[in-house]
């Protein structure tokens, strides 16, 4: 029985589903999905009918396929640094964890305050007449680099060793390869598959590996971002509205925007980002050659990560969007999202990161946009804290839990289907049709059918 009275407070149960009037929560998962389904199939199905259409996937995707393929996620634990004043770097973790909201410090936490202590290692190691200060300070930057170098290293292979496992499982030696290539397809297909006339999904992802990447290519989707090249693709600046199109039979003059296109935008950089310096001197961005799972000893792979590997954000997370490129990277995402009639859904995102959040609350402010949360647990209370905060339950769609959010379930019982499916509506308005001839209902519908859809 489904109970459509949300009880108040932030005291949520191990499942919770919420999509329209449709509320349900409970310790164990639905002992009758069907019930569920009815609700939130139509439901999601007309969210993804809006104007603008976002998808923002975090670490749950690639935990989700890399369980699938039997292969270790990557692991952001946090583990202790063998250097002095690695006590003082971990103080500082936690309290930017915690600041964050976060709670508990990760790996990205305890990088970004390695990098702070190698700034200003590097200042005092460069004042002039700074005496034994400054000697000391340049011993430690020394010790300081080489640590962040295998730090960054080991977690560039352990996203690479991931990769691999992903790819060899989908691979035709594979378990099981249509599984994961049906689920991963399914499951982006869903939000891709818009009508070409409409403004095209765009995907932002927090995530340094190529999953998201991975999928579209398995799809054939042509993917827009900020990159223009071919043998060495360079990050620019500029936001232009560069779109794909084809003429018709017969049509001349009149150009179709293309089906199958989507944008990307990594907010947090990738593995295969770099930083590098031409013989002008000017600094870019550019995407290596490298590939899905590449080995360790790929030429493609940085000497020393820590100046030319993209994937963290800069020291201070709440001052970032102020330096390149994640000034562009973040403005393209509060552009798609903080605009009317605009639908974001997030899968896998565990709302740890505030300067996300805040984009996401600004996009709430506008009445008509909409926040879709689908998501394996709470994230530790982040989710249930978020939701509190903001406190916009009509505009907020929620699916939370081991059992909504597995990415099986989710796709094969409460995503719509992934097509731009014109024909079932057809054969909907055929059935209505022939029932208003032979003296039955005109539309077809009943209490356990508001929308019609033949049995």
């Amino acid at each position: 029985m489904t109970d459509n009275t949300e009880p108040r407070g932030n005291l949520w149960k191990a499942h919770r589903v919420r999509a329209g009037s449709h509320f349900w929560e409970g310790n164990d998962p639905p002992a009758d999905p069907g019930v569920h389904r009815k609700q939130v199939e139509p439901w999601l199905a007309a969210l993804l009918q809006a104007e603008h259409v976002n998808l923002l996937v975090g670490s749950g995707l690639t935990t989700t396929i890399a369980r699938l393929a039997e292969v270790p996620a990557v692991d952001m634990k946090v583990s202790a640094f063998d250097c002095d004043l690695a006590d003082a770097v971990d103080l500082a973790a936690s309290k930017s964890a915690e600041r964050c909201g976060r709670g508990k410090p990760n790996l990205e936490d305890q990088i970004r305050a390695a990098r702070e202590l190698i700034i200003g290692m590097r200042i005092v190691s460069g004042a002039s007449g700074g005496g034994e200060l400054a000697t000391r300070a340049g011993e430690l930057l020394n010790s300081w680099e080489k640590v962040l170098d295998e730090r960054l290293r080991s977690l560039m292979n352990a996203i690479l060793a991931a990769e691999r496992g992903i790819a060899s499982a989908a691979g035709p030696a594979g378990k099981d390869p249509n599984r994961i290539r049906r689920l991963l397809g399914s499951f982006l297909l869903t939000f891709a598959s818009r009508a070409a006339s409409r403004e095209r999904l765009h995907i932002f992802t927090t995530n340094y590996d190529r999953v998201a990447e991975y999928g579209c290519d398995l799809l054939g989707l042509r993917v827009l971002d900020r990159f223009v090249g071919r043998l060495e693709p360079v990050f620019q600046a500029s936001r232009l509205g560069v779109d794909l199109h084809y003429n018709p039979p017969g049509i001349r003059g009149e150009p179709r925007y293309l089906e199958g296109v989507v944008r990307l935008t990594k907010l947090h950089g990738s593995v295969d980002w770099r930083q590098d310096r031409p013989t002008d001197g000017q600094s870019r961005i550019v995407r290596s050659a490298l590939p899905f799972g590449a080995p360790e000893e790929h030429p493609s792979l940085p000497k020393h990560p820590r100046d030319g590997l993209i994937v963290y954000p800069n020291p201070a997370k709440d001052i970032e969007t102020l330096e390149y490129p994640y000034a562009e990277l973040f403005r393209d995402f509060a552009a798609a999202a903080c605009q009317p009639n605009a639908v974001l859904v997030s899968y896998g995102y565990g709302f740890g990161d505030d300067h996300i959040n805040r984009v996401v609350r600004d996009m709430l402010s506008i009445p008509s946009t909409h926040l879709a949360i689908l998501s394996y647990d709470d994230a530790s209370g982040r989710i249930p804290r978020f939701c509190d905060a903001v406190g916009r339950d009509d505009q907020i769609t929620l699916l939370l839990g081991s059992h909504f959010g597995d990415l099986a379930t989710l796709v094969e019982r409460y995503l719509p289907k992934p097509a731009i499916d014109q024909t079932t509506w057809r054969m909907v308005e055929l059935v209505n049709r022939r029932t208003l001839r032979e003296g039955g209902a005109a539309t077809g519908r009943s209490p356990d059918n508001p929308a019609g859809f033949p049995e």
